[in-house]
């Protein structure tokens, strides 16, 4: 439960909601509002989910925002003078925060697909580079008298690969790469990460 009540002379703020944050893995920001009774009025919903995706955008580690996110709207109540779309927005935006609070958030970060075609002679020494960036060598396959190496790489790690591979092949295997999905980003990464934020 999060209550919002501000009071200052003349009309003042009130909104009560309850929400319940889950993981909504690849399916991004969903809001599902399950008010029974009318306990919330219908024209207050959209003010909360501003709140939510307001906070949302923010983040709750390292001001990264968040995203595969279900947020539930259970409960709530309203003041007959007091509430209004504001006051909703701000109790959205506050509950978010308090309840993600209670989470166990991880830092994700974006992982690459990318496709090496390389000669035989070149493989092992760019399937160790592709290992020492955090990588992993999904499938080798043939392509005439090459070797195509299907590998996900954080993007973090692929910054000049272009200029390390040339090196790696004396020039003769290339590469090319497009976004895969976002994993999470091992915990000492993380840390490090959330420390430089600060």
């Amino acid at each position: 439960w999060y209550t919002h009540k501000k009071q200052s002379g003349g009309s003042g703020q009130y909104a009560k909601i309850a929400i319940v944050i889950e993981p909504n893995p690849g399916k991004g920001f969903e809001f599902v509002d399950e008010i029974r009774q009318a306990s919330i009025p219908k024209e207050f919903i959209p003010s909360i989910i501003k709140g939510v995706e307001s906070s949302m955008r923010t983040g709750i580690k390292a001001n990264y925002p968040v995203v595969d996110t279900k947020v539930r709207l259970f409960d709530g109540a309203t003041h007959p003078v007091d509430s209004s779309g504001f006051a909703f927005e701000i109790a959205g935006k506050a509950a978010f925060k308090e309840a993600s609070s209670e989470c166990q958030p991880i830092i994700l970060e974006p992982m690459m697909s990318v496709e090496i075609v390389t000669p035989e002679d070149y493989e092992a020494a760019i399937q160790g580079d592709i290992q020492s960036r955090r990588g992993i060598v999904d499938n080798v396959g043939n392509r005439i008298n090459l070797k195509v190496l299907d590998c996900k790489v954080p993007l973090a790690n692929m910054f000049s690969y272009i200029a390390d591979l040339r090196a790696l092949s004396k020039g003769r295997a290339t590469f090319c790469m497009e976004f895969s999905c976002y994993d999470p980003m091992p915990d000492s990464l993380a840390e490090e990460l959330i420390g430089k934020k600060k």
